[in-house]
C-alpha cells in the first residue's frame, strides 16, 4: 500500500479495510507516525560508507514525496542528515509539485550548479523513473527498493541504470 505517499496509504487501507476514511484520518496517521519513523527505519547496507564517497565527488540531494519534518527527522534519526545542505532537502509538502512532476528535481540540479544531462536521480519506483524523464537527467534505479517491484523493465532506455545494491553506485 505504500509508495505514492501518505494520503494514498491512508485511503488504500481504510479501502481495503472496508471503512469510510474519515476526514481527520491522514493527520492522525502522521501524528502517529512521526513517534514512529526510527522504530524499524535502518539504512540499506553501506549507505552510509556510498553517501560518504559520493558526497566527497559531487553534490548530494534528497527528493522526496514525504513529508519534510519526517525526512530530516529520519535522516538525523540515521546519522546521514550530515551529508545534504539543509536546502538540498526538497520534500512532497514544500513549494514544488511532487513527483513525477520534475519541478522539485529542476530546483535541485539548478541549486548544484550542473546541468540535467550531468545529473543522477537514484530511486526505485516508477515515479522516480518519470520524475528523471519529466526532468531529462539520468536516472539509476535500485532494484532492491520496496517500489521496484513490477516495475516494467520492457521501458527502460539503454542509458537507464539498474542496481543491485547501494554499493553499486560507485561504479557508475
Amino acid at each position: 500500500m505504500v509508495g505514492d505517499g501518505a494520503p494514498t496509504l491512508v485511503a488504500r487501507a481504510f479501502a481495503a479495510a472496508g471503512i469510510e476514511c474519515p476526514a481527520d484520518a491522514l493527520d492522525r496517521f502522521l501524528a502517529i507516525y512521526d513517534t514512529r519513523l526510527l522504530k524499524h527505519t535502518r539504512p540499506y547496507s553501506q549507505v552510509p560508507h556510498v553517501l560518504e564517497t559520493l558526497g566527497a565527488r559531487t553534490p548530494l540531494a534528497v527528493l522526496t514525496n514525504k513529508p519534510l519534518r519526517a525526512t530530516r527527522s529520519i535522516l538525523s534519526g540515521l546519522a546521514l542528515a550530515r551529508h545534504f545542505d539543509e536546502d538540498a532537502i526538497v520534500a512532497g509538502d514544500g513549494v514544488f509539485a511532487r513527483k513525477p512532476e520534475p519541478a522539485g528535481l529542476l530546483h535541485l540540479v539548478s541549486r548544484a550548479g550542473v546541468l540535467p544531462a550531468a545529473t543522477l536521480l537514484v530511486g526505485d519506483s516508477i515515479v522516480d523513473w518519470l520524475t528523471a524523464r519529466n526532468a531529462t537527467t539520468a536516472v539509476c534505479l535500485a532494484r532492491y527498493g520496496f517500489g521496484f517491484d513490477g516495475f516494467p523493465l520492457d521501458q527502460l532506455a539503454p542509458v537507464d541504470r539498474v542496481i543491485d545494491a547501494p554499493i553499486d553506485l560507485l561504479n557508475l
